[in-house]
C-alpha cells in the first residue's frame, strides 16, 4: 500500500508542475482536460515526465484519453506500469 501511496504522491506532484496548480490535487476523479488543467502540449509533457521520473512509459498512441484524463486513472496507468 505504501508504494501505491508513493505513487500517488508522484504523479500528482508531476501533475502540479506541468499544469502550474495545486488545485490539481482536489479534482482526482474530474477530467483534467475539461478542468484545464492539462490540454494536448501539458499530457505530451506528462508523459515524458512520468517516464524520466518514474521510468514508466506510455505512449501517447498506447492509451486513449479517455484512460488517462483524471488523477486517479494516471495513478493507475502508471501502478500498472511499475
Amino acid at each position: 500500500m505504501a508504494q501505491t501511496d508513493d505513487v500517488r504522491t508522484r504523479v500528482l506532484d508531476l501533475l502540479e508542475d506541468v499544469s502550474g496548480d495545486p488545485a490539481v490535487r482536489d479534482h482526482l476523479d474530474e477530467d483534467l482536460f475539461e478542468l484545464g488543467f492539462l490540454d494536448s502540449m501539458a499530457a505530451i509533457e506528462l508523459l515524458v515526465s512520468l517516464e524520466e521520473e518514474l521510468g514508466v512509459s506510455v505512449a501517447p498512441t498506447e492509451v486513449e484519453r479517455s484512460e488517462m484524463n483524471t488523477a486517479n486513472k494516471i495513478v493507475a496507468q502508471v501502478a500498472k506500469r511499475l
